[in-house]
């Protein structure tokens, strides 16, 4: 079978990702994987197993503290059960919505972005159907 298996995103500040990705968009951190001596560390972050379901894996690269965003990565996107209250509950943790919940024109999906301590954004769709 073919699968996505990660998203890759290089941060800035690994503890401050992962408290983001766990704390504020609920996801389980389900490995890590340290190489002091290359100077890099990965932490696979998702919401089902590896095996099961795309995850998304955080690299940190010792010293870097700032990337450029580019102009070819759009976002991440996760389906949720209520758009609305999704946002809320992110704002009330401390998350940055950039696009708060509201219809997508032309589509009939409820949609809004927000975005992660590194300027990542996150689209999160109302789930219509089942994924």
């Amino acid at each position: 079978m073919n699968r996505i298996l990660h998203t890759m995103l290089r941060v800035s500040d690994i503890k401050r990702s992962v408290a983001f990705y766990s704390n504020v968009m609920g996801m389980d951190v389900l490995r890590t994987f340290d190489q002091p001596e290359q100077k890099f560390s990965l932490t696979f972050m998702g919401y089902g197993k590896e095996s099961e379901t795309c995850v998304l894996e955080l690299t940190f690269n010792y010293g870097d503290k700032k990337y450029d965003m580019g102009n070819a990565f759009g976002h991440i996107a996760i389906g949720v059960d209520d758009c609305y209250e999704a946002c809320e509950k992110i704002k009330a943790l401390g998350g940055s919505v950039v696009r708060d919940a509201g219809l997508l024109k032309g589509s009939g999906e409820i949609i809004a972005f927000v975005e992660d301590p590194d300027g990542y954004k996150i689209e999160l769709i109302q789930k219509t159907f089942e994924v």
